[in-house]
């Protein structure tokens, strides 16, 4: 969200954070007392000491925001202000923040595949089983590759009470029509006993069709991946044991995606301005699916030589099968005639790694706080075609260590703030030949590699009583997609030693902000400008064929955001977002080319309420609005068509809550006014592709109901 702050003394995270303030969402509006704590696994900072944006979505909000709508991105850009539209998809292609790419993390483990991003790490866990969201906004290095837009951390819940409980909860939507329920139950036992804590989830979720505003059936996509016509199922599992000062946890999360291939894709009629919808049948191949298998062993000593000390070994197990397809880049006449061979290509990604971080206070004076540490990575990603076993993208053997130190010191109102993190990497492909479509090209294999020192420095000035100021300056670094680079080769005599294409992208992030909080709200606006030299910008080719530009960008914007509680029981929040991407058809060139819809949302306003009209009742009703956008009228780079139009369109929704003897019961509308609308991405990219203009959904309703005892 923007830099807006929380309630007055809450707390918050943001050890080597290369980036940006604090900004509260309306998380916990109806409890002003209430402090709001961010466990960003490096340390907790007061708010008014952190200069940069943290935007917090806190357990209230995302027990709301799910019941309207089963959907993590639909909450991020609902709550984020620099977060691009959700699809509505499985695949999650054109979802960004504040124009760049994020690092997703769950309890710290990323599930982000920078190395071949597929688009596809959106799901990865049940949503019954997160507690909070933290964001931070703008490039970071804090969390090491990959956060050139900032960091999505995802928290797991914890057992916080003494003695045994047993939840259930269920949830049911549709839109009254015979196939298009959507139901998902789940059962979850915590138990703490002094020390000791644990819980256990399972859930499993069945979803239907969905209809949009004119009651016409919503397009499927059987090749990206689509969570219409799917199923789901989690379970997830924690156990924690604490000796005097230290803690050692152990956690593990099994998730599964996929399709039931019941419906097959039906494009539109574009010039009649009818979208994509979907008829009953099975699409050619296997059905999309996502597997995540994570699990992670985490060591704290509170007491450490003075300090706090925190150790994390994790694993992450990732893979993506996407649907068959007779693309032009999968044919191969030793195979089949041109035009008949079906494929499907998975990406197999396997992260193991391990994160260590001292922080002590009072450091040889008063007020200087030290902070050290190391990162550990070894990523293994490849991308097959499971039809025909061919190699698309080889093994990628990515190995990075990473040291870093941050000095913090406080002077009065003033706190000061610098890192360093130092980033040696080696990225080993072996030799391979990239498939026929681009001429079975031998690419000699080989390493690459690349050291590189990212830094952060930034200061707040808490000037007036309920006010302050922040500036700051970070970088964050990444790779372009690695897999997309190396399966388009289509010259001869290339190594991957020798492809400029793989230098690394490293993103510097400025911004200023300005925050007010009182007791009845709070104000916060922003101001930022990220900039990268050696950018990355992938264009589609009239031949329907992507590749990575290695061009500048430059992303600038501002944010704003409020809440304000009249009386106790009545809060009203919103928050407003501009973002205006840049980049240049060439190396050289002028930067006069908009960024398009596959890396930027459009301008974004959300405004809306909270009524508790009963002690144990609350109203929410929410509205989001989409602003017009037309870009590069007129503009090609190569036979990459440049040109977008956007018609923007505001969507209202609803949920009411109450608690009872029998426990909490929910009812929720989506889209209140069953407004039709064909989605941002499909507007602006797809809008020439007829079996790719996706509505969104039409007026849904959703019924919820769980108990605790």
């Amino acid at each position: 969200m923007s830099i807006l702050s929380p309630l007055s003394r809450a707390l918050a995270l943001a050890c080597l954070s290369m980036s940006t303030a604090y900004a509260q969402t309306a998380a916990e509006v109806l409890a002003p007392s209430s402090t709001v704590v961010v466990t960003a696994t490096r340390g907790a900072k007061a708010v008014d000491k952190i200069p940069g944006a943290i935007s917090v979505i806190g357990q209230q909000e995302l027990a709301s925001q799910y019941l309207i709508a089963d959907d993590p991105s639909q909450a991020l850009a609902t709550y984020v202000p620099g977060y691009s539209p959700s699809r509505q998809k499985m695949t999650s292609a054109g979802e960004s923040l504040r124009g760049r790419q994020p690092l997703i993390l769950l309890d710290g483990i990323p599930q982000s595949n920078p190395l071949r991003a597929g688009s596809r790490e959106g799901y990865f866990a049940d949503s019954a089983i997160i507690e909070r969201i933290e964001v931070i906004n703008g490039a970071s290095a804090m969390q090491g590759m990959g956060a050139t837009g900032g960091i999505i951390n995802y928290i797991t819940r914890t057992a916080r009470a003494d003695g045994t409980t047993h939840g259930l909860s269920v949830r049911a939507s549709g839109q009254l029509r015979s196939d298009n329920l959507d139901w998902k139950t789940g059962y979850h036992l915590t138990h703490k006993d002094g020390g000791f804590d644990l819980l256990a989830y399972v859930g499993m979720q069945r979803r239907g069709m969905g209809y949009d505003g004119n009651g016409r059936r919503l397009g499927i996509d059987n090749v990206q991946g689509d969570t219409l016509d799917s199923r789901g199922d989690d379970l997830f599992f924690k156990i924690g044991q604490r000796f005097g000062a230290q803690r050692i946890q152990l956690s593990l999360n099994r998730f599964g995606l996929r399709g039931d291939g019941d419906y097959r894709n039906e494009p539109g009629v574009l010039a009649a301005g009818v979208p994509t919808t979907s008829l009953p049948g099975r699409a050619p191949g296997e059905p999309p699916r996502n597997k995540v298998r994570s699990a992670s062993l985490d060591y704290r000593h509170d007491e450490l030589f003075g300090g706090a000390f925190s150790a994390q070994l994790f694993s992450h197990d990732f893979e993506a099968l996407y649907g068959a397809t007779p693309a032009s880049t999968f044919q191969d006449v030793r195979l089949a005639p041109i035009g008949t061979l079906y494929d499907q290509s998975q990406i197999v990604a396997d992260k193991r790694g391990a994160r260590m971080t001292w922080v002590r206070p009072d450091m040889l004076v008063a007020g200087l706080e030290m902070t050290v540490g190391l990162d550990v990575l070894r990523d293994n990603t490849q991308q097959r075609l499971d039809s025909t076993d061919r190699v698309w993208v080889p093994q990628l053997q990515f190995a990075s260590t990473a040291p870093f130190a941050q000095l913090e010191y406080d002077i009065g109102p003033l706190t000061l703030r610098g890192g360093v993190r130092h980033e040696r990497a080696r990225l080993t492909v072996d030799t391979y030949t990239t498939l026929a479509a681009y001429g079975n090209r031998l690419v000699q294999g080989g390493e690459t590699a690349f050291s590189r020192s990212v830094r952060n420095i930034g200061a707040v000035w808490r000037f007036a009583p309920q006010w302050s100021a922040f500036a700051a300056s970070s970088e964050g670094f990444g790779l372009p997609d690695v897999g997309l680079v190396l399966r388009g080769v289509n010259t001869s005599g290339k190594s991957v030693a020798t492809l400029i294409d793989l230098k690394p992208i490293v993103t510097r992030n400025k911004e200023v902000g300005v925050n007010w909080r009182g007791a009845q709200g709070q104000v916060g606006i922003s101001r930022y400008d990220s900039r990268s030299r050696l950018g990355s910008v992938l264009r589609v080719s009239a031949a329907g064929i992507g590749s990575v530009e290695r061009v500048p960008t430059v992303v600038k914007g501002w944010e704003v955001s409020g809440e304000w509680r009249p009386v106790k029981t009545v809060s009203v929040f919103g928050s407003y977002a501009v973002t205006d991407g840049k980049t240049a058809a060439t190396q050289g060139a002028p930067l006069d080319l908009s960024l398009p819809a596959r890396a930027q949302g459009p301008d974004k306003g959300v405004i809306g309420a909270n009524w508790q009209w009963a002690p144990k009742a609350q109203l929410r009703v929410q509205a989001a609005h989409l602003r017009d956008r037309d870009i590069n009228i007129g503009r090609k780079a190569g036979t990459s068509n440049l040109e977008e139009h956007f018609k923007g369109y505001t969507l209202a929704d609803m949920a009411l809550t109450f608690d009872s003897a029998c426990g909490r019961f929910g009812v929720s509308l989506e889209n209140l006014f069953d407004k039709q609308y064909v989605g941002y991405y499909s507007q602006s990219t797809a809008a020439l592709d007829a079996a790719g203009t996706y509505a969104g959904r039409g007026r849904t309703l959703a019924l919820s109901w769980n108990r605790t005892w």
